[in-house]
């Protein structure tokens, strides 16, 4: 299929689970959104299920590079302040919310292509802090990412609240630094 088709589809398959939920997407609609013929989209894709996974997955929407700053602390910065944009500005924010929600109810959406996907590609800021020295080896990288997008997960998605400005350096600072008083006694 050709590349500028296969960015149809996807586009207007993320569209439309935005705007009608993963319920109301079809691969019907896709086909007629797209202008590809339902049974090309199925040639490719068996379900709306593997569709939709495909398409978080190939999307320049959900679009994802690793930063590089030249640090540990400036690359987690960026790397929640990428969250935040991701779950707070639309049109990703429609999409993340609704794919990624429909994911917990619908087994058949293996929504941990998506997030194995984007874990890939941020192994290299762990591998890049372990080799500058600012990370010990044996830190667990999933874990910190997930405190990381889990800290905006529940600001932006759950609380509903805006992260302030200065948000993604006090998350960072909060795991990188501890939040626990030191009167050095408690070492």
């Amino acid at each position: 299929m050709a590349p500028r088709k296969q960015r149809e589809i996807f586009d207007a398959t993320l569209r439309l689970v935005a705007e009608k939920g993963y319920d109301g997407l079809t691969v019907e609609g896709v086909a007629e959104r797209s202008g590809v013929n339902k049974t090309t989209i199925y040639r490719w894709w068996p379900s709306k299920a593997a569709l939709l996974g495909a398409a978080l997955v190939e999307s320049d929407v959900l679009g994802f590079d690793p930063p590089d700053t030249g640090s540990l602390r400036g690359d987690l910065v960026a790397l929640v302040e990428g969250v935040r944009r991701l779950l707070s500005e639309p049109p990703g924010s429609d999409i993340a919310v609704a794919a990624l929600a429909a994911a917990v109810r619908h087994p058949e959406l293996d929504a941990r292509r998506f997030f194995t996907d984007r874990f890939a590609r941020e192994r290299v800021i762990f591998e890049r802090a372990i080799a500058r020295g600012e990370l010990a080896a044996r830190a667990d990288p999933m874990l910190i990412v997930d405190l990381l997008a889990g800290a905006v997960w529940m600001r932006v998605v759950f609380r509903g609240l805006p992260p302030g400005d200065g948000f993604a350096e006090a998350a960072v600072a909060a795991l990188l630094d501890g939040v626990a008083a030191h009167d050095g006694r408690h070492r």
